[in-house]
């Protein structure tokens, strides 16, 4: 779902700090040798990434669904020294890539990059988070939301990804109530953003950038 027309977005790309040449070189890499290309954040979704990066200057960054780091890349940068992001993806197969990109980038210091289902490696991971991305299985949204609510900060945020899913979220939309015949990704994120909405905890905004970005704040 194109939210904005071509022009405009073009315009608003134009008009933003552009993605380093590494990260460009990246995006076309992933768009001519890995499947599923269109899951990649792109320049803009970055460079907003980045902006919340070093407008709220984590220490440390949680993501969920690294798929060939290109979002990992752009918020490592912008991390203040000392801080460090941890990322998470099942798919061994582009751990290679990954790696090669991070190191690339000069971050092998600063990400580390973990292979497994999220599920079940967030609950043994003994640290605190000042941010937290969530970009992976769109089934497992509130699983993962509220397995890290707890390890996120006072005054934190969670970033979730594709809460508009390419609009499909209006699906079966009657009288204000949402049909519970859509697919179950699209009931999914329903459920995840109408849970977040309802989340007296927190304080939140949908943004349309691209696909959607729920950015939630902890109290």
């Amino acid at each position: 779902m194109r939210l904005l027309p071509s022009d405009i977005e073009e315009y608003v790309e134009s008009h933003s700090t552009p993605e380093s040449d590494l990260l460009q070189e990246l995006r076309r890499e992933t768009h001519l040798k890995v499947l599923m290309p269109q899951m990649l954040s792109g320049p803009i979704q970055g460079s907003v990434l980045a902006m919340l990066v070093a407008m709220i200057r984590p220490q440390r960054i949680l993501e969920i669904g690294t798929f060939t780091g290109y979002s990992a890349i752009w918020m490592a940068s912008a991390l203040p020294e000392g801080g460090k992001l941890i990322t998470l993806d099942v798919n061994e197969e582009l751990s290679g890539m990954v790696q090669r990109y991070i190191q690339r980038a000069r971050l092998s210091e600063v990400i580390t990059p973990m292979i497994g289902d999220a599920t079940e490696l967030i609950p043994t991971i003994d640290e605190t988070f000042d941010l937290v991305f969530i970009d992976a299985d769109k089934v497992s949204y509130l699983k993962y939301y509220q397995m890290i609510f707890d390890k996120v900060l006072s005054g934190g945020f969670i970033v979730a990804d594709n809460v508009l899913w390419h609009g499909k979220v209006l699906a079966g939309k009657k009288d204000n109530q949402f049909s519970i015949k859509t697919d179950a990704k699209t009931q999914a994120l329903i459920d995840f953003n109408r849970y977040v909405q309802q989340d007296s905890r927190v304080e939140n905004v949908l943004l349309p950038v691209r696909d959607g970005l729920m950015i939630v704040r902890k109290q």
